[in-house]
């Protein structure tokens, strides 16, 4: 995969997602859910922002899925494996990356995140290795895998600010759907990846990488990883209190019928 195939569909990845944002989710959201029009203007923008980053978690989750067993080239060299299949991800990804901070920047009163301009960046970093040099193809996919997780947590936001009961059934499926599902793509699956990560230390084609790329993968990996145990604290405390939440109810209801 060339340079110029690759700037391309960086460049068609950002107006996609662009044109998601100020055009389609709006459109769309209207014909699905007649809410969307009563939303104030602060929350169309994050709903919108939301939409956007459900469609491009579900297109690069399932492909990094697919890569992840499948992809000859990052099976049998996972450290300078060319993959064109993970290059295209990335691409897609980078795009993405660099419309959402755009957004981030220009909708900061609304949708601002420090955490989320500090994860782009860093994503941003680490991945233009895999596409200017071919390098860490398996690991650039593998940490793609963690998209798999943003449906879920997207929809719970959706689910809120339509304000369903928060123990409807749809919602407390979701709920657990989106704590589990974030724990196996985003913290369950750091034991392998450092000890991967571990086991090619000091190998030939770990030291060919270069003390810029090494340091650069590891420290990036770092960043991100103690960012998604901050995300999972937050999402382990919230599904706690739901379910607290829940007991008491169930509770007041069975202490109720016995009073009746």
């Amino acid at each position: 995969m060339g340079a110029i195939t690759t700037l391309s569909t960086i460049v068609t990845s950002f107006v996609v997602f662009q044109l998601l944002f100020h055009f389609v989710s709006s459109w769309f959201s209207e014909k699905i859910s007649p809410s969307f029009n009563r939303l104030s203007d602060e929350k169309k923008i994050e709903w919108n922002s939301r939409v956007v980053s459900t469609c491009h978690s579900l297109v690069v989750g399932v492909f990094s899925l697919y890569i992840f067993f499948f992809d000859e080239a990052t099976i049998a060299d996972p450290l300078w494996g060319d993959s064109s299949l993970v290059k295209v991800n990335i691409a897609i990804t980078t795009g993405y990356l660099i419309s959402d901070l755009l957004l981030l920047f220009f909708y900061w009163r609304v949708i601002g995140d420090k955490a989320f301009v500090l994860h782009h960046c860093m994503a941003l970093y680490a991945f233009q290795f895999v596409l200017r040099l071919g390098v860490l193809a398996f690991v650039g996919n593998f940490r793609l895998l963690s998209e798999l997780s943003s449906p879920w947590i997207n929809q719970r936001w959706f689910f809120e600010t339509l304000k369903y009961p928060k123990f409807s059934k749809a919602n407390v499926i979701n709920g657990i759907l989106m704590t589990v599902v974030f724990f196996i793509v985003r913290i369950a699956v750091l034991p392998s990846l450092y000890y991967f990560l571990y086991s090619m230390y000091g190998t030939e084609p770990y030291v060919r990488l270069g003390p810029l790329i090494q340091y650069s993968w590891v420290g990036s990996c770092i960043v991100l990883d103690i960012l998604n145990v901050f995300w999972m604290i937050k999402i382990t405390k919230g599904c706690i209190k739901v379910i607290s939440l829940m007991r008491q109810e169930k509770a007041g209801r069975l202490q109720n019928g016995k009073v009746d």
